[in-house]
């Protein structure tokens, strides 16, 4: 099977097995062989249920044949975050001490996969705890960037994006409570969308079942479209059964057919999280092709925040959410630090530290301010319809896998504390809103660079669409140059 055929989109391949022009069962093979062949030097799909794709595509093409159609992904084979449940596979979250916890059974967003006519090839790296902004871990080890195998293909979705970049995988699924969805994409030059928090269930992503919702994590669709982000975003978003006695979802349409008279905020760069000239320039760059298209662009318009108490608010609630499992050795640290602390020291240690030993009190406190940040952007959104910025501070890094009070990103020669980048994903994060990261072309030296499109809470379809628009202007997804003409 042609590489051609294997990087269309996962919507593009479900026509053509519909039209009978080709069989789930030849794509299926086709994404096996060039695991089979390719994978080794990435390390993307690390759980593997090859046997059982094949018989679950042999079950579609006689569905097919039968005049029976499962839904809008008949006959796709995808791989998943291994966070995810997916029965009679491990959901270890790279913890060592998981090993052993296999699921006798789908989990919610599997079987809505499933429901749509999706079967799975296996399930994609992740970092440790879900926990890193790269993808490695003492059980299945470190996945590599098809773009750059010296480097990380971003976390904690980087199987994800590596296994769609790559050519392994018609479609994804990952979660993002920092940029887990988005910075991957970027990192990869995928797409990735992380909701409207709230909007998908975050059951089935668990390694305990039963568990509720948490704050400010989110689990959304990756991959090589934007078509193929809305299609899997309807099948994952909507009330858990119980909650669907009592209320329905319905998104806001995307409203929007072309780029012109599309009012677009950019916010290139910020003194918080400066970024790359490399980024920072495309950002402009793409103000000038949209106002060529006849859009309108300002490099000025924000949000009514105070944009450094505004992340701190995002930085504490994500720390608080992420430090809720933390044994009592760790959180009886962060309270030696917090307890040490000057009442003005709003450093990032000095945030992190308060927010995993926060109170109740103190987390009503917060949630409060973020309140006032949501109708802050909400007035926002009534003026423009999308903004664009950064994902990162910079393309994907050389692996380091140093402890991370070592670590450092470089920036243009100069070297950054290593979580500082979590601030453009914290936009979107810290006010409940939808993003998408697209692929926006390359650096001069090759790599891809990801921005996102963020929009109102519940217009993930615009953020979408927008994002599929913007990134046509650029290219869109091209795959990764030593696997663009690699046969499978």
């Amino acid at each position: 099977m042609s590489t051609d055929l294997i990087y269309r989109s996962a919507t593009e391949l479900a026509a053509l097995i519909r039209a009978r022009e080709v069989s789930s069962r030849e794509l299926t093979d086709a994404y096996i062989d060039r695991i089979e062949a390719h994978d080794a030097a990435i390390n993307a799909v690390v759980v593997r249920r090859f046997d059982a794709a094949r018989a679950e595509a042999d079950a579609a093409d006689a569905a097919l044949a039968r005049g029976d159609e499962a839904g809008p992904l008949h006959g796709i084979p995808m791989t998943i975050k291994e966070s995810y449940v997916l029965a009679d596979t491990p959901s270890t979250w790279g913890i060592e001490s998981q090993r052993a916890n296999v699921s006798p059974s789908d989990g919610l967003s599997v079987r809505r996969f499933r429901a749509a006519g999706a079967h799975f090839l296996g399930k994609t790296n992740v970092p440790k705890d879900l926990a890193d902004f790269q993808s490695y871990n003492a059980i299945y080890g470190t996945t590599n960037n098809p773009w750059d195998t010296g480097r990380t293909p971003g976390g904690s979705s980087g199987g994800s994006a590596a296994a769609l970049a790559a050519g392994f995988s018609a479609l994804e699924a990952g979660s993002d409570i920092g940029g887990s969805i988005r910075t991957p994409a970027a990192f990869c030059g995928v797409f990735g969308h992380k909701p409207t928090w709230g909007i998908v269930p975050l059951a089935g992503h668990e390694l305990f079942p039963g568990v509720p919702d948490a704050d400010v994590s989110v689990c959304g669709p990756l991959a090589r479209s934007a078509a193929d982000l809305h299609t899997a975003l309807d099948i994952m978003a909507g009330p858990v059964e119980r909650e669907a006695l009592g209320w329905q979802l319905k998104l806001a349409p995307a409203g929007i057919d072309s780029l012109r008279g599309l009012r677009v905020a950019l916010w290139p760069t910020d003194e918080l999280a400066p970024v790359a000239r490399e980024i920072e320039a495309r950002v402009l760059a793409i103000g000038e092709k949209l106002e060529a298209e006849g859009a309108i662009v300002s490099t000025t318009a924000r949000p009514d925040v105070d944009v450094r108490k505004a992340h701190i608010v995002y930085a504490s609630l994500m720390q608080a959410t992420m430090a809720s499992a933390a044994p009592a050795e760790e959180l009886a640290h962060w309270q030696r630090v917090a307890d040490e602390l000057g009442p003005e020291d709003d450093s990032s240690l000095a945030v992190n530290a308060r927010a995993a030993v926060m109170s109740h009190r103190d987390w009503l406190r917060h949630n409060f301010r973020r309140a006032k940040l949501q109708r802050a952007w909400d007035a926002f959104f009534d003026d423009w319809d999308v903004l664009i910025c950064p994902q990162q501070i910079a393309p994907a890094f050389p692996h380091d896998q140093r402890p991370w009070s070592e670590r450092t990103l470089d920036v243009d020669g100069e070297a950054r504390d290593y979580g500082s980048g979590i601030f453009w994903s914290g936009l979107a994060n810290g006010a409940s809103l939808p993003s998408t990261a697209f692929p926006a072309g390359t650096t001069d030296s090759g790599l891809p660079i990801g921005l996102q499109a963020t929009c109102r809470s519940y217009f993930d379809h615009r953020a979408i669409r927008c994002a599929g628009l913007i990134s046509d202007l650029c290219g869109g997804f091209t795959p990764p140059p030593a696997l663009a003409g690699a046969g499978t």
